[in-house]
């Protein structure tokens, strides 16, 4: 396992090359992304050749009502270079952070979501993306690499077992690839 002295986009290239390295020493073959600009999935597909990248942003709306976050012409370049881009809300909030701000009190996804992030913002948002492309029917159900940040790029990558947010229990961290250790 690789630590990172802090979080960042300094952090991209060498998470991908380390998250290639563990796929290709591991026989898997898909790979999930997180990215709103699509520069993180872009350099995936620099780094990971033999990866089927699945890119994953935040729901239309996040930013302004009805707006996608990823731009049209970024979503079609990734998608003509055999890129699946899936654009979906959060796993691990989505309706409940809006009851949680409505009425607060404890909301137990949000449980969740803190108690990964004890582990650092990019193994929160890496699982909960691998979560999102199999919701989308983007994965095989196969083990993937699923590579997340904790702000903008990539420094978190994990080995996971996938799952759906209707059998979240049955989803596994198999490894850690890399992390920030200070975060």
């Amino acid at each position: 396992m690789t630590y990172f002295d802090a979080p960042g986009l300094e952090n991209t290239e060498k998470t991908l090359q380390l998250a290639a390295e563990r796929a290709k020493l591991q026989g898997i073959a898909e790979m999930v992304v997180a990215t709103t600009s699509g520069r993180t999935a872009f350099k995936a597909l620099e780094i990971c050749k033999a990866l089927k990248i699945v890119a994953v942003t935040y729901h239309c709306g996040f930013d302004e009502p009805f707006k996608p976050v990823m731009p049209e012409d970024v979503r079609k370049d990734l998608e003509s270079r055999g890129v699946r881009v899936v654009s979906a809300t959060h796993a691990l909030s989505g309706v409940e952070r809006s009851v949680f701000n409505k009425y607060s009190g404890s909301c137990p996804v949000l449980l969740i979501a803190d108690t990964l992030r004890l582990f650092g913002q990019g193994t929160k948002v890496a699982v909960e993306i691998s979560i999102m492309a199999a919701d989308a029917g983007a994965l095989s159900g196969k083990d993937i690499v699923s590579v997340a940040g904790s702000a903008h790029g990539a420094d978190t990558a994990l080995v996971i077992k996938p799952a759906h947010q209707s059998g979240l229990f049955d989803l596994r961290i198999r490894e850690i690839i890399c992390k920030p250790r200070n975060f």
